[in-house]
């Protein structure tokens, strides 16, 4: 887990946390932070100091809620061509996935990118191709900057963007657990910096160390939470330095400016958080697919639909529940027949723990 030279320091930081004998709960909002906690094994480890932390909503494919994948499903019923990242074709939606909807031949396209679906339309022009834009503040600046060069007229963009701050504002008026500390992640931070985060340790007294990913990174992160603890501090530090900045990229955020404003969306799991989704500004709604599509949209306009039967996502979402405590996780629920996105996405708290703890 650790070279040589870290693990000296590894031992001395859990051997200082055990000695002030704690009892906390932290949450990160990072699939990658899960996935080296698992892998790893950090969870246990920091289980024997007293120290428990949940993922919160920090996969953006398992918090896309159930009607934008219907919105999708809907379009390519339509004759689009849809287009969009690999987990999300395999997110069930209330009767069928995009994965199933393509094995029945509708016309449905794994692409890594925005440019990958800017090309497909390059191709087929006489097709409307419509990509699906899901993620945090990393990949928003990708998709903002392709519609500053004018893409082709054909192609269309569902914008499921959603943006971290608010959520984590969500998570504490909501009052549904008592948290003692956000881990903040690494690749978010990259682009928004530390500063957006301090409102939270300013109004509500919460400690929050960004941190980057390597297992001394997530160490060293809960040490400074546990520091800033012991000494009755509560403000936002920064552990990875080496990549977030204050101010953060500032080019990078003039360019979602530019291109996108906040809205209120609802996440998975969550009701309605205020400005924490994007939408394309007025003189980009030619590449709006709501817009571009709103009749072939309306049927599902108002419906409202609920999560599967029986899957917790939400839950485990907000930090309530663990996986395992999901009565589905490991017996209906499996990656290769996933209930609900949690199970899907490499970055869910579920699929993530059934590939490194379930034999």
């Amino acid at each position: 887990m650790f070279q040589l030279r870290d693990k000296r320091l590894a031992d001395e930081i859990i051997s200082s946390i055990k000695k002030l004998d704690v009892h906390l709960k932290f949450m990160h909002v990072c699939g990658t932070h899960q996935d080296t906690l698992v892998k790893h094994g950090l969870d246990f480890l920091f289980g024997e100091c007293g120290i428990e932390i949940r993922q919160g909503p920090g996969c953006p494919v398992c918090v896309t809620t159930q009607k934008e994948i219907e919105e999708m499903l809907l379009l390519a019923r339509k004759g689009k061509i849809v287009t969009t990242f690999g987990d999300m074709i395999r997110v069930p939606g209330e009767k069928d996935s995009l994965q199933s909807m393509k094995e029945e031949g509708w016309d449905i396209r794994t692409v890594y990118g925005v440019e990958d679906a800017i090309s497909f339309a390059e191709k087929n022009k006489e097709k409307d191709v419509v990509f699906m834009a899901v993620g945090f503040e990393t990949t928003t600046p990708m998709n903002a900057a392709v519609l500053l060069k004018n893409p082709p007229e054909n192609f269309s963009i569902l914008c499921c963007h959603r943006v971290i701050p608010p959520a984590l504002k969500a998570i504490l008026d909501m009052g549904e657990l008592k948290l003692d500390g956000f881990i903040e992640p690494g690749h978010v931070s990259a682009i928004i910096g530390s500063k957006p985060y301090e409102f939270i340790s300013k109004d509500y007294s919460v400690p929050q160390v960004v941190a980057g990913f390597e297992p001394l990174d997530l160490l060293m992160a809960v040490w400074m939470l546990v520091q800033q603890i012991q000494r009755g501090d509560a403000k936002v530090e920064n552990e990875y330095m080496r990549v977030v900045t204050e101010e953060g990229n500032v080019k990078a955020q003039q360019v979602i400016d530019e291109v996108f404003e906040l809205c209120d969306v609802k996440w998975r799991g969550f009701p309605t958080i205020p400005e924490s989704g994007l939408k394309l500004r007025d003189k980009f709604e030619e590449y709006d697919a709501r817009k571009k599509f709103e009749d072939a949209l309306e049927e599902i306009k108002d419906k409202e639909f609920t999560e599967p039967a029986g899957c917790r996502c939400g839950e485990v979402l907000r930090g309530l529940i663990s996986s395992k405590e999901c009565p589905l996780f490991g017996k209906k629920c499996l990656p290769n027949n996933p209930i609900g996105p949690c199970m899907v996405s490499v970055e869910g708290s579920c699929n993530i723990e059934y590939r490194y703890t379930t034999k």
